[in-house]
């Protein structure tokens, strides 16, 4: 099972900014999939054998950092 990782887009959004979707992407920043809930995109990580991973500060997502990543 590899690694990935489920991040909000925009990213860097300003405070009270909206999110537009979710996005899986590997260790590389590569753009797996996208998704409009947090749910559908962890769902579809799992069913296609990833370990799905969330940021468990939404501005703290550097993947080298194992503690800003918690496993869902």
């Amino acid at each position: 099972m590899s690694n990935v990782f489920v991040e909000a887009r925009p990213k860097g959004k300003a405070e009270g900014q909206p999110i537009t979707d979710f996005v899986v992407e590997d260790h590389a920043d590569h753009v797996l999939a996208t998704f409009k809930t947090q749910k559908e995109a962890i769902d579809w990580a799992k069913r296609n054998g990833h370990s799905p991973h969330v940021a468990r500060v939404r501005h703290l997502n550097d993947k080298k950092k194992p503690d800003q990543w918690r496993l869902v």
